[in-house]
């Protein structure tokens, strides 16, 4: 599922765009948590393809995402990152939008759209 296709389905507003050809890239899997010590734990294998969905909304998310190569980031619940965490996600080259979904809306409209979990 392009990033494009999953921001248009969940409604999300994009936060900050660096690299405008990962809109057409296609992301095979999705991982939900606000946890990111669960994040390090299970997102193992092809990580570049996996959407961070979280409500979690400061810099340790953004260095988690970093830690695991991951490109795409969806915010739920309208959260907004503080200025300061918006400068670090600038300097790291995240994609980043926000979705007024709760968590398990936005993923229940993503699974229904055919992104699988990364179990499967």
């Amino acid at each position: 599922m392009q990033a494009r296709d999953i921001a248009a389905a969940l409604h999300a507003e994009p936060l900050h765009i660096w690299n405008e050809h990962l809109l057409t890239k296609d992301y095979t899997a999705a991982f939900a948590t606000d946890l990111m010590s669960d994040a390090l734990a299970m997102i193992q294998t092809s990580p570049e393809d996996t959407v961070l969905i979280t409500g979690l909304c400061n810099s340790q998310v953004l260095r988690t995402a970093e830690m695991l190569d991951i490109e795409l980031i969806i915010f739920v619940r309208g959260k907004m990152l503080g200025e300061e965490a918006m400068e670090i996600a600038r300097e790291m080259g995240f994609n980043i939008y926000r979705t007024d979904y709760t968590m398990y809306t936005a993923c229940g409209i993503l699974y229904s759209l055919g992104l699988r979990g990364i179990n499967g």
